[in-house]
């Protein structure tokens, strides 16, 4: 009995918790594919960002000069993952090193941070800024290639009249039908009884 109302609370939360974010990466995913170019002009300044980040943490707080150069070439890797920003090959060797190198240098931060003391905000902050931002964001853009012209166009039919009548509207696939059904089991849409 008490295991029940334990397991219903922590089903409770977790559709409390988890309902705004697959709505909100929905939201995000939709935005992406129809605003690449935007999308990479941002994902480009988040690496910039990142960078800047990594080298003031070397230069003003004595950050391990391994981990901070991991992760300048991370974001070397990152850059050669936008020259073509919006279609990522997931067998590419940019991308596969990249994840490589997420990995690497989630090890390293775990293992500075366990050494060294820091306010779990500054820590915090590190693991947004310089691991979680960039990786997130070309992880939701990974649907965008999908629906961008030429590759929806189906052999025989003609590219302007596949664009208009079947549109980037018509056909989910990728991380959007993922997103899409996260957002249908949580939050079903109503349908019109007449």
């Amino acid at each position: 009995s008490q295991a029940h109302l334990v397991l219903s609370y922590l089903s409770c939360s977790a559709c409390k918790l988890f309902h705004p974010s697959a709505a909100g990466l929905y939201y995000l995913a939709e935005l992406i594919e129809e605003y690449t170019v935007a999308t990479s002009r941002i994902i480009k300044y988040m690496i910039w960002f990142s960078t800047a980040v990594l080298v003031g943490l070397y230069l003003f707080e004595r950050f391990p000069g391994f981990m901070v150069g991991v992760g300048l070439f991370t974001n070397l890797v990152y850059f050669g993952l936008l020259q073509t920003f919006p279609f990522i090959m997931l067998t590419s060797p940019n991308f596969i090193l990249s994840c490589v190198l997420v990995i690497l240098n989630h090890y390293l931060a775990f293992q500075y941070f366990a050494d060294e003391y820091y306010p779990f905000s500054e820590v915090l902050a590190y693991f947004t800024f310089c691991l979680w931002l960039i990786p997130f964001a070309f992880f939701v853009s990974l649907s965008a290639g999908e629906n961008v012209l030429p590759s929806t166009v189906q052999p025989g039919d003609d590219v302007v009249s596949n664009y208009f009548t079947k549109g980037k509207r018509g056909k989910r696939s990728g991380i959007l039908i993922i997103f899409s059904f996260i957002k249908e089991a949580i939050l079903p849409s109503r349908q019109k009884m007449y």
